[in-house]
């Protein structure tokens, strides 16, 4: 008879091999095997909700291609009971994959707008193409498409007007999906104008059309811009959705891909943990409920695979709920990117430095994996909200909390005012630059900053005593200190 008990040599291989590619996740497509779907993400993929916002590495780019894939998208349609998902007639209005024939890449798109397009046009020409308009099949070049849509506005019309109403008799619905928008093009400016047309594009077909419609995965930066380029953006908050993870959907991802995993020590962790089943012939195994959504039932199986404390004893914090608060934002939100590598890094940095230990994961090992996680997000958002370094490095050796008067005596002497304006210049279109969102609103207003910081998640509310602080996942990276918290990694 099989053993059914895993080692910590078993758990920490198969936790090495399920999250291998877990972080990459823009980069390869989802399978059925790495379909998860936590109930918090149900109304994202609403038919009506046409955009969907959402931070780096929360999902937006795996629901987009989930939905793009018909076995995926039945599978959600299963899994959320969303019928009308079953009914779709789904296009790539956008995304990181070069398609040509389907929508204009950057360098297209840089081309276009210095031709004097309007952002609106070539999506609305995008969209002509992917309903099938006959006269764009036999054009190469989107400039020449978007020359005879210009050319010839009545037809193009009517194609959207025939198309809605045949999609209206044969009960389906057109969709076309935009992600990967901040690789639109390179100069930010161009790219939220780019952003408004589409937005603008989404909000005639909710209002205009019974069966076509748009679905916008967007960072909320880029959404908040964005808004600026057309004058009812705000009526688009009513159509929208939020990508956020709770702390069990984190642990339910984990286990979804510990189930889901090639070989002989999946199995055994299916048949220990009970209740799997496996749908579309074998290809997915869907996790019983309670290992997704039942917070008790997660941390029973989770302190076989990693110390139940961070330290000798609860003192120093019970594991379950140490590693998502210690990767959470100011806006509470932790992205299971972040989540997934942390415990990929605990298993290599326990493999290396413990691996004679009782159990897969070792609270060093963890810890290891929280500061390579504040790295990764630390990196991110300086590619995402430049603005940000320049407030929070002038902080660096500092210990958080700290007080806010120390916080501006510290912008005051960096001159960060003087930064911020330069930064945001950059980005000054001349003609209108009260559109400019590339920097804080108000670079000169110091403690306007400080709000602007906790908005993004970046620093989190004041303290009851008025000091400020910095969330795990960025203060580590960035270089702050904690009394009895998790240190800098070593140079």
């Amino acid at each position: 008879m099989t053993e059914v008990s895993l080692s910590a040599e078993e758990y920490r291989d198969l936790l090495s091999a399920a999250l291998e590619d877990a972080t990459a996740a823009d980069a390869r497509p989802p399978t059925a095997r790495t379909l998860f779907t936590p109930d918090s993400h149900r109304q994202a993929l609403y038919v009506d909700n046409v955009v969907v916002q959402g931070g780096r590495g929360v999902g937006k780019t795996f629901w987009y291609w989930s939905l793009l894939d018909d076995e995926l998208r039945d599978l959600a349609a299963q899994e959320y009971r969303i019928n009308r998902l079953n009914r779709l007639r789904v296009h790539p209005g956008y995304g990181l994959a070069m398609r040509s024939g389907q929508y204009p890449g950057p360098l297209v798109l840089g081309s276009l707008l210095a031709a004097g397009e309007d952002p609106y046009d070539i999506w609305y020409t995008v969209l002509l193409n992917a309903l099938g308009q006959p006269d764009l099949s036999g054009l190469t070049e989107w400039a020449d498409k978007m020359a005879w849509v210009r050319a010839h506005p009545g037809p193009a019309e009517r194609t959207i007007e025939q198309a809605d109403s045949q999609a209206y008799e044969e009960k389906i619905v057109h969709l076309l999906l935009f992600d990967a928008l901040e690789h639109l093009v390179s100069d930010r400016g161009q790219a939220d104008r780019l952003v408004g047309g589409i937005l603008r594009l989404a909000l005639q077909m909710r209002l205009a059309t019974r069966n076509i419609r748009l679905k916008v995965f967007v960072r909320p930066d880029m959404f908040e811009a964005a808004g600026n380029h057309f004058a009812d953006a705000s009526k688009l908050s009513a159509y929208s959705a939020r990508l956020e993870w709770t702390q069990t959907d984190l642990y339910g991802l984990l286990f979804q891909y510990l189930g889901n995993e090639q070989g002989e020590a999946s199995r055994r962790f299916r048949e220990l943990t009970g209740g799997w089943k496996p749908e579309n012939a074998g290809a997915r195994q869907a996790p019983p409920r309670l290992l997704s959504v039942d917070e008790d039932t997660q941390r029973r199986h989770f302190e076989e695979i990693a110390d139940p404390f961070m330290g000798s004893n609860v003192r120093r914090g019970k594991t379950y709920t140490w590693l998502p608060n210690h990767l959470m934002d100011g806006c509470g939100q932790v992205s299971p990117r972040s989540f997934l590598e942390a415990l990929s890094t605990a298993a290599e940095t326990t493999r290396a430095r413990h691996p004679a230990h009782d159990r897969a994961l070792h609270h060093e090992g963890i810890r290891a994996g929280v500061q390579k996680a504040s790295k990764r997000r630390v990196d991110e958002v300086k590619e995402d909200t430049h603005w940000v370094r320049l407030a929070i490095e002038p902080l660096a050796g500092y210990q958080v909390p700290v007080a806010e008067k120390t916080v501006l005596r510290l912008w005051k002497e960096a001159n960060l005012s003087a930064s911020l304006a330069e930064e945001t210049s950059g980005y000054v279109q001349a003609d209108t630059p009260e559109r400019v969102r590339m920097g804080p609103r108000q670079p000169e207003d110091l403690p306007r900053v400080i709000t602007e910081l906790i908005e993004l998640g970046v620093m989190t509310k004041p303290r009851s005593d008025g000091r400020l602080d910095l969330p795990d996942v960025y203060r580590i990276a960035f270089g702050l200190g904690r009394k009895g918290g998790v240190p800098r990694p070593k140079s």
